[in-house]
């Protein structure tokens, strides 16, 4: 007798479940960050991240293009846990990691979320080699036999034969541990690697160096690499060959990747998204040709005016009213700065509106998981009200 799958019957199919959807990568919802600067009965609040929600989906490449004192470094520090945040969630595959490590990153956060800094010059000890660097995110995560927590004796070089930081832990084998560092090397494209690995940061160039600095965030294996303008301490023959560098990761690896950048140039060769960042503040957030193309939001034109326009046909014509120093505690913080202020702008500060097929839709936050729509980009300004046409020139 032919007994019948419960997935044809009816109690099977209305018990069927169809299964919950993957939570992003990374999901970021309102954050904030205030510093107080003078005195302790006269201090000063300054605001330099508020209301700042978005997502980082496997394998996407997300960057956040502002000017300088824009709070991009600041989002990027609270991001990796090197700064406290005053406000907001930080959610890692559906898992609020503020709440969960009220105290401060975990090893397993680190070794999942890591970060590339500005500065090649600095972010190396001198005193240490390569093979140092190389080897101490492997033993203190694990990534060679007999890895694990330890203790790195602080005035041991690596030396040749990379044995510095085995001096606790000598079920780690030197020898593992220098192939793993030559692989490294190799996939930033330092070869032939053994002329690198014993070598010391002061004897590498900046361009070298930081590809140290993305093979030592790499020997992790992480999920999500915040590169803090990797490229603007660089010359700009170098500059290309990180940017390939990093993209290549993303492509062959499925690396997600954070691209804090002012240069709209390198987010737009990167980035599948950019988010346009004004004084703390997300106002444009689209995919990274269809933003490129048509900006909406005034300051998005006013970066674009330094760049050739996506067609190559000349500049996009944007002049800012007034200074960056001039500044109101009401309203849009674009509002004195912009072209095309009104009298509402000066009053009331716009909220994320979702501008679809010409038309727009006001909302209080992005999308239920911070990112733009698949039809539409979000844009924080008075001029594209509920129904309003939109039409991105």
């Amino acid at each position: 007798m032919a007994v019948q799958s419960p997935s044809h019957s009816g109690l099977g199919a209305s018990a069927a479940v169809a299964p919950a959807p993957r939570p992003p990568l990374l999901e970021v919802r309102g954050l904030r960050k205030e510093f107080v600067s003078g005195g302790l009965f006269d201090g000063k609040r300054t605001v330099a991240v508020q209301d700042v929600s978005f997502t980082v989906e496997r394998g996407e490449a997300v960057a956040i293009v502002g000017e300088s004192g824009s709070g991009k470094s600041t989002i990027a520090r609270m991001l990796v846990r090197l700064a406290e945040t005053d406000g907001g969630e930080i959610r890692l595959e559906g898992h609020d990691v503020l709440a969960e490590e009220p105290r401060g990153a975990s090893l397993s956060f680190r070794g999942r979320v890591q970060m590339v800094f500005q500065d090649p010059f600095g972010s190396l000890n001198p005193v240490h080699s390569i093979a140092h660097h190389l080897a101490r995110p492997l033993l203190r995560h694990g990534r060679v036999s007999g890895g694990g927590a330890y203790a790195l004796n602080p005035v041991q070089s690596v030396g040749s034969h990379v044995e510095g930081p085995l001096q606790r832990h000598r079920r780690a084998r030197p020898e593992e541990l220098r192939e793993r560092a030559l692989e490294l090397l190799r996939i930033v494209g330092l070869e032939p690697a053994q002329d690198f690995v014993d070598r010391y940061p002061y004897e590498l160039s900046g361009g070298q160096r930081q590809r140290v600095a993305i093979a030592r965030a790499l020997a992790v294996e992480p999920d999500l690499l915040i590169a803090d303008e990797p490229t603007s301490m660089l010359d700009v023959s170098i500059r290309t060959g990180v940017l390939n560098l990093l993209n290549s990761l993303k492509r062959e690896r499925g690396l997600s990747i954070i691209l804090i950048t002012h240069d709209l140039a390198s987010a737009r060769y990167l980035s599948d998204r950019i988010l346009v960042l004004y004084r703390g503040r997300i106002v444009e957030d689209g995919e990274s040709r269809a933003l490129i193309a048509s900006p909406l939001h005034p300051y998005t034109k006013a970066l674009l005016a330094s760049i050739a326009d996506s067609h190559g046909g000349g500049l996009v014509q944007t002049r800012l009213r007034t200074s960056a120093e001039h500044q109101q505690e009401s309203g849009c913080p674009f509002a004195p700065r912009c072209p095309e202020v009104m009298d509402l702008c000066r009053t009331q500060e716009p909220r994320p509106r979702l501008v679809v097929g010409g038309a727009s839709f006001a909302g209080g936050a992005p999308s239920p998981h911070g990112g733009p729509a698949e039809s539409g980009r979000y844009v924080r300004c008075h001029l594209y009200p509920e129904g309003l046409a939109a039409s991105g020139s």
